[in-house]
C-alpha cells in the first residue's frame, strides 16, 4: 500500500507552484469548500475542481485512488453514522468535503518536499519570533505530525489487512484497538527519540 500524501518528484504545474501559494491556497480551499458545498449538484462540481486539481499535478486515476484507499473505512464510518442519525444526503455531503479536504491535502504534499512545507510555515510564523515564540519548535512538532501521518495509515493498511486474512469481521476491538496501540508506540519512540537529543 502507498503512504499517504508521500512527496514523488516531477515537473507539473502544481510542482512548480511556490509552497507558501499552494499551503493558502489549500487553506483557503478546504474552508471554501466546508462553506459552499450544501446541494448534491455542488459535490458534483466539488468533484471536477478535485480532479483538474490532481491533473495539474500530474496525479493519475491510479496514483489518486491509491491516496484515497486507505481513508476509504473512515469515510463508510462516517457515512453510515451520519445515515443514521440524519440522512443520506447529509451523509453524501459530509463524505464529500471530507474526502476532498484530503484529496486536496494529499496533491499538495504529494508535490511539495516536506522540508519545503516546513520552511514556508516557518518564514510564516517568523513576525512569532519578536515575542519569543520558538517557533523551531512548532516547525519540529509539526514534522513529526507529519510524518506521523503515512505511519498510521500504513499501520491502520496492515491491521486491516490482518483482519482479513483470519477471515475477522470489522470492529472496535479489531481495528482501533490494534492501531491505538501502535500510535501509542510510536508516540513513546518519537518521544525517546526527542529526550535523547535533548529536547524533552
Amino acid at each position: 500500500m502507498t503512504a499517504l500524501g508521500v512527496y514523488r518528484p516531477g515537473r507539473s504545474p502544481l510542482h512548480r507552484l511556490p509552497t507558501g501559494l499552494k499551503l493558502l491556497g489549500l487553506a483557503a480551499g478546504i474552508l471554501a469548500i466546508s462553506l459552499t458545498v450544501r446541494t448534491l449538484p455542488a459535490v458534483g462540481m466539488l468533484a471536477v475542481g478535485v480532479a483538474v486539481v490532481f491533473a495539474m499535478g500530474g496525479i493519475g486515476p491510479r496514483e489518486a485512488w491509491r491516496q484515497m484507499r486507505p481513508v476509504t473505512w473512515v469515510l463508510a464510518f462516517v457515512f453510515v453514522f451520519q445515515v443514521v442519525f440524519t440522512d443520506w444526503q447529509r451523509a453524501v455531503l459530509v463524505c464529500a468535503v471530507l474526502a476532498a479536504s484530503v484529496a486536496l491535502a494529499a496533491a499538495v504534499t504529494l508535490t511539495t518536499r516536506t522540508s519545503a512545507i516546513l520552511d514556508a510555515i516557518v518564514a510564516g510564523l517568523s513576525p512569532l519570533l519578536r515575542i519569543g515564540v520558538r517557533t523551531d519548535h512548532i516547525a519540529l512538532a509539526l514534522a513529526l505530525a507529519i510524518r506521523s501521518i503515512p505511519l498510521m495509515v500504513e499501520v491502520v493498511g496492515q491491521v486491516d489487512e490482518a483482519r482479513q486474512a483470519r477471515g475477522l469481521r470489522p470492529g472496535a476491538r479489531i481495528l482501533v484497538a490494534p492501531v491505538v496501540i501502535a500510535a501509542l508506540r510510536t508516540a513513546d519512540g518519537f518521544a525517546d527519540t526527542l529526550i535523547a537529543r535533548g529536547l524533552d
